[in-house]
This record gives structure tokens, sequence and C-alpha cells, in this order.
């Protein structure tokens, strides 16, 4: 397993945490990756019996795909660029509906090793669109390309998970919102 943005091991796995919980509640989830290009839905598709909650995930590593594909406003990309916190919103929400999910997760950033225009390596934001709305969370992640991808994965599912949590507990039954 590979370690989070204090470069620790998570105790357990984090997308089994929230593949059962969403099991759970029977809500569903999809991703949209640009930074991480694809390992997010593959750390959740790994755990049996993701079938009944994962409905699906887009790579949208180039920016236009970011707009076509995940409905990210184009006038938001070329004002800031992909690499910002209402982007990573933008990206979250779009899954979720494009999906038709009750839960959307998004990560965006730079993995290096070279700078993205005005944006340094290692910075990231993970999204969480749900039924409460979206969240953002900055990351300032250091080490190489393959640790900031990473622990983007790791960040974003807890991000998912406390999200998951806070729902939970406005609604204790839980269930049932699709």
């Amino acid at each position: 397993m590979d370690t989070d943005a204090r470069h620790q091991r998570p105790a357990g796995s984090p997308a089994a945490a929230v593949v059962h919980r969403l099991h759970e509640c029977g809500e569903t989830l999809a991703t949209v990756e640009s930074l991480t290009g694809g390992l997010l839905a593959a750390a959740i598709v790994e755990i049996a019996g993701v079938s009944s909650i994962y409905r699906g995930g887009l790579v949208v590593y180039a920016t236009e795909l970011k707009a076509t594909l995940a409905g990210v406003p184009e006038d938001l990309l070329a004002a800031r660029g992909p690499v910002d916190p209402d982007v990573a919103a933008a990206l979250a929400e779009g899954g979720r509906r494009r999906c038709g999910a009750v839960w959307g997760l998004a990560t965006t950033g730079v993995a290096g090793p070279e700078p993205q225009g005005d944006k340094p390596v290692g910075l990231v934001y993970v999204a969480v669109a749900g039924p409460a709305g979206t969240e953002v969370r900055r990351l300032d992640l250091d080490g190489g390309r393959d640790h900031i991808r990473s622990a983007a994965v790791i960040e974003a599912l807890r991000l998912l998970a406390e999200r998951i949590q806070v729902a939970t507990d406005v609604d204790p039954a839980g269930a049932g919102r699709r």
C-alpha cells in the first residue's frame, strides 16, 4: 500500500472502507480523474462487491476533455486552468451528474516532474460532490510523481469517507439517497 500526504501508510484500505460504507447506505459513486489518470478508479474497483456502488468514471487528462466529457465550464478552464479548486469541484459535480451517481469524487493537480504554468509540483485538489453539496481540499504534496499521485488517491478517499460520515450523521437512516 502507498503512503498518504504525511508519508504514512493508512490503517486498512481507504477504498474498502468507502465501498463498504456506500454499500451499507445504498448509494453510488462516480470518479473523474486528471492527475491520477485512473489510479482512483483502480483502487475502488479492486474491492470485492464494488459493482453495487460504482457507476463508473472518467479520465480527463487533456484540458479540453474536462469541458467536453466532465462538463467543466470552458470559461472557468480558460480563466484559471485545470489545477484550481473550482475546477476540482466542477469535475466532481460533473462526474456525479454524468454518471448518475449520488457521490462524485475528483482529482486534479500537478504530479511533475515540472510545474504546470504557475502551479507548483505537488499542488493537488481533491473534491467530493454529494447530496449536501461539494467540498474541495487542497493538498501540498512533496516527493516524486508516484507518491504525489498515490497520496492524492488516499486523500480523495479520506475526504469522501468524511463527507459520507457527515451525511450519515445528518440523516441517520443514511439509505436510499439515489
